[in-house]
């Protein structure tokens, strides 16, 4: 079998392009479909090249599906390569979740709408819980993960800890943990070992490091200077126009700190942006927050996009730019929150990357960060327990109970766990379910049934 030729930055090009329209599923679904593309059938690059640059985007904060991409990007075509494969990578959900977010503010009580969001909420909330036990199942491997997994949860739901302390608590307790007992912090990893080959690649095991992938002190320099002007250019800019309490710096402000405590994926970062966005700023309510979840949950792209929502209704209903100016403002909150969201993402892998490609050994997981693991977990159910809240008691525990909405949630976690469904099918099932009860509902009003 021959060695594939050179890629054009135009071939490289179209294919980001289509992966960003097509990269449903979540991260595992993401990566699956970019190790499916460029390892077996394209064969850009081989499986442990693969693996290994896997292995260093888990242990960033950020989306690793989304660095996975810059890398492979950047390894391929240098800088550029990696900041059009990242671009690529966001751009379809971005201009997609705009336009979502328009026509939920502007059309959500349409019936049919609101009968979707019906039916969808509830799976979103089985959908958490899920991820809850997929992480859980891979991380809590021994009793003492399990109590920091539960002592995260109650932490955060019956003492409300702001994220970024049981992140540094559980970091702490790793650090120490991992010189008392290192036996117990050892995570072993999914990507660790590659399985198999697929034939000779065009960035092979045996090839060298590509020249501009070598670890040089000017170039990580220069790359910190360029992130420093990047993001202390932009938040200057918008401090100057509105000054630092305003609603755009804050958001630009408060999206930076979440993009730096993303450990685990966006499901674990979510109710640092809820604390954030619901409760100290009032960008959005508790409820468009959860809708704003079902439609992430929908669209290509990394599940961290739903800060596209948050900003664009935080631009909506804080008038930055004045009340004439509803919809620029709500694309310019939502252009600024995704601009300082994803930005260190591309720093990390732009500056890290040399020095990942000097080792060429697998990265393992520190003590410190296997425990930021296990805390994650009790915080996504913390998370999962907030959304069925929400969902099934809609006016509180003292109003009614909602069983329609529960069976539906009931039901797509059964299909989820027992038959292994994708998150897209089920989503779509259970919205259609809400929009037929939508129009059966005035049906069994008439014979006498209530739902």
């Amino acid at each position: 079998m021959e060695r594939p030729q050179p890629v054009s930055f135009g071939e490289a090009f179209r294919f980001w392009l289509k992966l960003g329209f097509i990269s449903f599923g979540g991260p595992a679904g993401q990566i699956a479909i970019m190790h499916q593309e460029l390892v077996e059938r394209r064969r850009w690059i081989s499986e442990k090249r693969f693996l290994h640059a896997l292995n260093y985007c888990m242990l960033l904060p950020g989306p690793e599906a989304q660095q996975l991409a810059v890398y492979l990007g950047w390894l391929m075509h240098r800088t550029w390569g990696g900041v059009v494969a990242g671009l690529l990578f966001i751009l379809p959900s971005l201009l997609l979740l705009i336009l979502l977010s328009w026509i939920y503010l502007s059309f959500g009580q349409v019936p049919a709408v609101a009968g979707l969001l019906y039916g969808i909420k509830p799976a979103v909330t089985a959908i958490v819980l899920f991820a809850a036990y997929r992480i859980g199942s891979r991380a809590l491997k021994n009793g003492l993960l399990w109590t920091l997994a539960a002592l995260a949860f109650l932490a955060i739901f019956a003492l409300h800890a702001p994220f970024p302390l049981i992140v540094l608590v559980a970091a702490c307790l790793g650090a120490v943990g991992g010189r008392i007992a290192p036996d117990k912090f050892a995570v072993g990893g999914g990507h660790d070992a590659a399985k198999q080959s697929y034939g000779p690649a065009l960035i092979d095991d045996d090839m060298p490091i590509p020249d501009h992938a070598r670890f040089r002190w000017p170039h990580l320099l220069k790359i910190a200077a360029a992130g420093l002007i990047l993001w202390g250019g932009v938040i200057g800019f918008l401090c100057g126009q509105y000054g630092w309490n305003g609603a755009l710096t804050q958001m630009g402000w408060f999206f930076t700190k979440a993009a730096l405590l993303t450990f685990g994926g966006a499901y674990a970062v979510l109710p640092y942006v809820y604390q954030g966005a619901v409760e100290h700023y009032h960008w959005l309510s508790a409820t468009q927050m959860i809708d704003g979840l079902a439609l992430g949950e929908t669209t290509p792209g990394p599940l961290i996009m739903i800060v596209t929502f948050v900003g664009f209704l935080g631009g909506w209903s804080q008038l930055p730019l004045g009340s004439d100016a509803l919809l620029i403002a709500g694309v310019v909150a939502a252009v600024v929150v995704t601009y300082f969201t994803f930005l260190p993402s591309f720093l990390f892998i732009l500056a890290g990357g040399p020095l990942v490609e000097s080792t060429h050994g697998n990265l393992k997981f520190t003590a410190p960060l296997s425990a930021i693991t296990a805390a994650v977990v009790g915080v996504i159910l913390n998370l999962a327990v907030f959304f069925a809240w929400h969902v099934f008691w809609p006016q509180g525990f003292e109003g009614r109970f909602d069983g329609i909405a529960a069976l539906i949630g009931a039901t797509a976690l059964l299909t989820l766990f027992r038959y292994k469904a994708g998150v897209i099918p089920v989503i779509g099932a259970c919205g259609a379910a809400g929009l037929l009860l939508l129009f059966i509902k005035p049906w069994l009003a008439q014979q006498g049934i209530f739902l």
